[in-house]
């Protein structure tokens, strides 16, 4: 089942990528949700999802997704950088700057692994 559920929510990741590549945001936005709900743990879609929100000038909606992906992978490097970014694009300059350095001490980690 859980397969299952995975397989759909890429169904419509895809179809959201597609969709997001031809600039129809508000259409790639839908099917990340539908995404979402088919699997409500893939970052992969939760991360397009706050990419198009972001595109949208939807930065609070944004900002909610990406710290719900930091709060379903801690260590996801990207979703401290995105939360640092709409930080700053809302002029809210300190939480951008401690996003910044968590994806930066999270990225430093992670070389120390590979190495």
């Amino acid at each position: 089942m859980a397969d299952q559920s995975r397989l759909k929510a890429e169904d419509h990741y895809y179809a959201a990528l597609d969709l997001f590549a031809d600039h129809q945001h508000e259409s790639a936005l839908e099917e990340y949700k539908k995404s979402v709900e088919a699997d409500p743990t893939f970052t992969e879609a939760l991360h397009g999802m706050a990419r198009t929100l972001q595109d949208l000038e939807r930065l609070d909606d944004a900002i909610a997704v990406s710290k719900r992906i930091s709060e379903l992978d801690p260590d996801d490097v990207l979703a401290h950088t995105s939360l640092s970014v709409l930080y700053q694009k809302k002029g809210m300059v300190p939480e951008a700057e401690a996003e910044a350095n968590k994806a930066r001490v999270l990225g430093w980690k992670q070389q120390l692994k590979k190495s």
